[in-house]
C-alpha cells in the first residue's frame, strides 16, 4: 500500500493535483475486501503499470476499467497468442514507459540548489532500480531523517552586525558590510536548544567569545564586556539547554562579561523564569530587539565610562592637594 501511495504522489506532481493518503488507504482496503470475495490477489497501484497507463495518454479512472476488461479478455481468450512472446519484449514496454518519467532537469536543479537533496534523490532512485519502491522509500526517509538530526545537533550560530544606516542587525557572513559594536558580541542561534545540541552550542559560544577577545587584544578598542544572544529563532528549550545557558553565564561572569538575551519565545521565557535563570541575569538584560539591547547596553557602557573618568579626576585632584 505504501508503494501505491508513493506512486500516486509521484504522478500527482506530474499532473499538478493533490492526493489524500488516508483516502488512498481506504480505497486500497475496500478494493481488496471486494476482491477477496472472488479469490483475487492483493492489489496495489504498481509503478510499472501506472507508467504504461500514463504514457498511453489516459486521463481518468475510467481507463482502469478499460484496462481491466482488456486484461480479462486476454487472460480468457488470447493467452495462447502470448505464450511464446519473449519476456524481454514485455519488459522493454515497461522500461520504455518508465524511462520517459525520469526528470533529468529536476535532478540537475537539485544538484545546483541543494547537494544533499540530490543525494537523497539519487539514493531513492538506486533503491528503486536495484531493489523495490519500498527500499527506495526507506533509503530516502532514512537519509532525510539523518539530515534533520544533523541540523538539530549542529545548529547554525551567527555573528551579527549592524547594517550601516539602519537599526537592523544581520549575519556578517551574509552581509559583509555589517559592523560590529565595540565591547559587545552579538550572536544568533537558529534552532531549538535541546540536549542533542546543548554541548555544541556551549562550545560554539565559548569559541566566539575567545575569538572576539583575541581580536580585541590586538586593537585599541575596548575590552569585550557584553554578549547578546538573539533567541528569536529558538522556539523551544529543554532543561539541558537551560543548564547550558547557566554554564555560559557563569563562565562569562568569571571573565567579567555580562550576558543579555533578545526576544526569547513565550515557551522559552516561561521555562527560563521557572528555572530562576531570568533572576540570575536580571530582567533588565532581556530585550525585545537586538537594537534595543545594543542601545541599552551602550548607554550603560558610556555611563560606566563617565563615572570612571570622574572618579579618576577626583583621585588626581586629591593627590594634588
Amino acid at each position: 500500500m505504501q508503494e501505491g501511495i508513493a506512486v500516486g504522489r509521484s504522478f500527482a506532481l506530474f499532473k499538478n493535483y493533490h492526493i489524500d493518503g488516508n483516502k488512498e488507504m481506504i480505497a486500497f482496503g475496500v478494493m481488496n475486501i471486494a476482491g477477496s470475495f472472488t479469490s483475487c490477489y492483493l492489489t496495489i497501484g504498481t509503478f510499472s503499470r501506472t507508467a504504461v497507463n500514463y504514457n498511453a495518454g489516459c486521463k481518468s479512472a475510467f481507463s482502469n476499467i478499460v484496462m481491466a476488461t482488456a486484461v480479462m479478455i486476454t487472460l480468457l481468450f488470447l493467452m495462447p497468442l502470448f505464450h511464446y512472446t519473449p519476456l524481454v519484449v514485455l519488459s522493454s514496454i515497461i522500461m520504455a514507459a518508465m524511462l520517459g518519467l525520469i526528470d533529468y532537469n529536476g535532478a540537475i536543479h537539485l544538484w545546483n540548489v541543494d547537494k544533499f537533496d540530490f543525494i537523497i534523490c539519487i539514493s531513492a532512485y538506486i533503491g528503486v532500480v536495484f531493489g523495490s519502491v519500498e527500499i527506495g522509500l526507506v533509503v530516502a526517509v532514512v537519509i532525510s531523517l539523518l539530515r534533520v538530526l544533523l541540523f538539530l545537533t549542529r545548529p547554525r550560530t551567527l555573528l551579527l552586525g549592524n547594517i550601516p544606516g539602519s537599526m537592523a542587525y544581520r549575519s556578517t557572513e551574509q552581509y559583509p558590510a555589517a559592523n560590529s559594536v565595540p565591547g559587545i558580541l552579538i550572536l544568533g542561534i537558529e534552532s531549538p536548544i535541546y540536549f542533542t545540541n546543548s554541548n555544541y552550542l556551549r562550545e560554539r559560544i565559548s569559541r566566539w567569545i575567545n575569538e572576539e577577545e583575541d581580536k580585541l587584544k590586538d586593537s585599541p578598542a575596548t575590552d569585550l564586556q557584553y554578549v547578546i544572544l538573539d533567541l528569536s529563532a529558538v522556539g523551544s528549550i529543554d532543561t539541558s539547554g537551560i543548564s547550558m545557558l547557566d554554564e555560559v553565564q557563569k563562565s562569562m561572569d568569571r571573565r567579567g562579561i555580562k550576558l543579555a538575551l533578545v526576544n526569547p519565545g513565550s515557551e522559552v521565557m516561561r521555562k527560563l523564569g521557572r528555572s530562576k535563570f531570568v533572576h540570575k541575569i536580571g530582567e533588565e538584560f532581556i530585550y525585545l530587539t537586538v537594537g534595543d539591547a545594543v542601545n541599552g547596553i551602550s548607554f550603560m557602557l558610556h555611563s560606566h565610562k563617565s563615572k570612571a573618568v570622574q572618579s579618576e579626576d577626583v583621585n588626581i585632584g586629591n593627590n594634588i592637594v
